[in-house]
């Protein structure tokens, strides 16, 4: 549940998932080569930042007998995926697509990605209970953190937030990246193209044109997705659920993240350069300097998402209408601090015990099974 203890050796790989895991190394080259930094990067109010007590006193304690400038340690940034084209990446009506927990192994160069599937009720941050996505769209980051921290027990207090055409530039500018599409997801995926590069006259029906604003995908099997194909690939919500949605939007950032460790210094450039005006960060960039050669130790050992399979049902829950239900909070957020920190014993705080009654008793009634 660490705060930011590790933040001055941590960045090298927040700044992989920043720019959706193009390598780190790249913004060393172009802060010396240019002189600028196109980062959006934010200072946000940490009295703003809600953190359950028990956990906030506990960090606390550790942090104090803690040896400084350690290079050890479990390091978690917010990761927010959101569906913003006039590149207004803050609170508004930007609820977020995708919700995430980058968990960063020191000791062992370890990577958890953890996605909160957006549809899961749950505190919002501000002690109403509501699908966890609309936290960012009511206040932002901050909210979106305190969403984070009250419902699992982490200090989360760092975030990045990328646009949609981040994500697509990113992509094109890395190559493109491999993924193993289903004959499921072909038509959705195209689908989803035409939607984010076409026009409309109603609202709803939209038309491109293939081969010029967008090229279909017409055979399954692993393949080379470029940007737009790759991102439209996230979106799909009709195949599955929404495990199966966030499972393949680990799986575009995995494949960025193998992709990135491949590519030239050039392409590099590129990526940083297309991808830095679609971000915005509470990082502090610089720091990433020091860390400079450690990209390559770090690999992606888990990829799951919160509730988990086992401790997850779903229900029609009054004007939220179809959501994810945590059956027990306390139990999911047990295993949560046993996957990030190997702890079996954990021992939820009293905040996370009141959620998880007030989240049953909001919920039994409409429970699927």
């Amino acid at each position: 549940m660490e705060k930011k203890k590790w933040v001055k050796h941590i960045p090298l790989f927040i700044i992989e998932i920043l720019v959706l895991a193009a390598a780190v190394g790249v913004l060393f080259v172009v802060l010396r080569t240019t002189g600028k930094n196109g980062v959006k990067k934010t200072v946000i109010d940490e009295e703003q930042i809600t953190v359950n007590e028990e956990v906030k006193q506990k960090v606390t304690q550790e942090q104090e007998s803690d040896e400084a400038g350690s290079y050890t340690g479990i390091y978690n940034v917010a990761f927010f995926g959101v569906d913003a084209r006039d590149e207004n990446l803050g609170k508004g009506n930007n609820r977020s697509d995708t919700i995430m927990i980058c968990s960063i192994d020191m000791d062992n160069r370890e990577v958890r990605l953890i996605s909160i599937y957006r549809d899961t009720y749950m505190n919002a941050g501000n002690d109403t209970y509501r699908k966890c996505n609309v936290a960012y769209a009511l206040g932002g980051p901050e909210q979106a953190l305190s969403m984070i921290n009250m419902n699992t027990d982490l200090y989360i207090t760092d975030y990045v937030t990328v646009g949609f055409e981040g994500l697509i530039e990113a992509v094109d500018a890395l190559g493109g990246v491999e993924i193993d599409v289903q004959e499921s997801e072909i038509n959705h995926l195209n689908n989803y193209q035409i939607s984010m590069v076409g026009t409309t006259s109603d609202g709803k029906n939209f038309t491109a044109v293939e081969g010029v604003d967008y090229t279909p995908v017409t055979e399954a099997g692993l393949q080379t997705l470029n940007g737009l194909q790759a991102t439209a690939y996230c979106r799909i919500r009709y195949v599955g659920d929404d495990f199966q949605r966030t499972e393949r939007q680990r799986n575009v950032l995995i494949a960025m993240m193998e992709k990135a460790k491949k590519v030239s210094v050039g392409s590099l450039v590129e990526t940083m350069n297309v991808v830095l005006p679609h971000v915005v960060t509470s990082v502090d960039i610089e720091d990433v300097i020091p860390m400079l050669g450690m990209v390559g130790d770090f690999k992606v050992t888990v990829s799951d998402g919160f509730p988990f399979a086992g401790s997850r049902n779903g229900g029609i829950i009054g004007t939220e209408g179809s959501c994810i239900v945590p059956t027990s909070l306390e139990d999911n957020v047990i295993k949560l601090h046993e996957i990030l920190y190997q702890d079996e014993e954990y021992e939820p705080s009293e905040e996370i015990k009141t959620y998880s009654r007030i989240i049953e008793e909001d919920t039994r009634d409409y429970l699927l099974y």
